[in-house]
């Protein structure tokens, strides 16, 4: 019987941590496959950038007109999608009312 129990406490804890962090490090890496020149990013540190130039392990970003500064790729937490962008400033200006 206790041998179970732990055969069980394991089971639960794959299904409920280790498969989840998996899943969302595996979405990370191929968003970050996926980045190409054009593209807006922020970085893990806050920095909104626009992709200028991409290498295997680097990404070229311009953070304001003729700043370029050069990033690993990990180092991008997400890709910026135009309706995002809309709806943050919506949001800031709903708030300044």
């Amino acid at each position: 019987m206790p041998i179970l129990m732990i055969v069980l406490l394991f089971g639960v804890m794959y299904f409920m941590m280790i498969r989840p962090q998996q899943r969302k490090r595996r979405e990370a890496e191929q968003m970050q496959r996926s980045i190409g020149a054009g593209d807006e990013v922020v970085t893990i540190g806050g920095l909104y950038g626009t992709v200028t130039g991409v290498d295997d392990e680097t990404v070229m970003l311009e953070v304001a007109p003729g700043v370029q500064t050069r990033y690993a790729r990990p180092a991008i937490a997400r890709v910026i999608k135009p309706v995002e962008r809309v709806e943050t400033v919506q949001d800031e200006v709903e708030v300044k009312e």
